[in-house]
């Protein structure tokens, strides 16, 4: 049965190897006027990068750098999304809060001790995204504040998986010109820290 089949040769890997990883080719002008779906970082073509909720804000720090993003989803064991932390998150004053309050060290903080939990999360669903243009997408991120917006897809048990992304940064790069939001409170906790800057 295998007599029609030879051995594939094999050879040794050499040193400093590079591993492929997918990636997604955004177009790199757009208007408001072009599909939504042309800016959105589509997690079907492109790895999200992730970090563990018991990581330290440094390591999450150094993922983003490395990775050069401004987001990072937080997941549990089993891969399932358990938050977020952004760039804003390690660089702003959420860490220093934590580190008075507890009494530690910023080095011992880690990412679910300032992260933005799931049960926190908004998401747009990938079918209105689908017929969106990229105007709408610049309007939703500057009515919610937002440097970014999670899209989900359902599936036919109407579970919902996390399809992409859309990054306030990405889509001004896109436009060629700069998008303005504002990171709003929306807890009175948030709104207590705010105005007590």
């Amino acid at each position: 049965m295998l007599r029609d089949y030879a051995p594939i040769k094999s050879v040794m890997l050499q040193p400093g190897v590079a591993y492929a990883r997918p990636t997604q080719v955004l177009p790199e002008k757009v208007t408001l006027e072009a599909p939504a779906v042309q800016v959105m970082t589509d997690f079907n073509e492109v790895t999200a990068v992730i970090i563990l909720p018991g990581d330290t804000v440094d390591e999450a720090n150094s993922r983003m750098i490395q990775r050069g993003v401004r987001l990072l989803l937080v997941v549990d064991q089993n891969r399932n999304v358990s938050g977020l932390i952004t760039a804003t998150d390690i660089l702003g004053e959420k860490p220093v809060q934590v580190a008075v309050h507890r009494g530690v060290q910023r080095g011992e903080i880690q990412v679910r001790d300032i992260m933005t939990p799931q049960e926190r999360l908004e998401v747009l669903d990938f079918e209105q995204v689908r017929g969106a243009k990229v105007g709408h997408i610049v309007a939703t991120l500057q009515k919610a504040g937002r440097q970014h917006a999670l899209v989900v897809e359902y599936d036919k048990k109407n579970r919902q998986t996390l399809r992409g992304l859309f990054s306030a940064t990405q889509v001004a790069r896109q436009l060629g010109v700069a998008v303005q939001t504002s990171e709003v409170a929306h807890t009175f906790s948030e709104i207590e820290s705010l105005l007590a800057r």
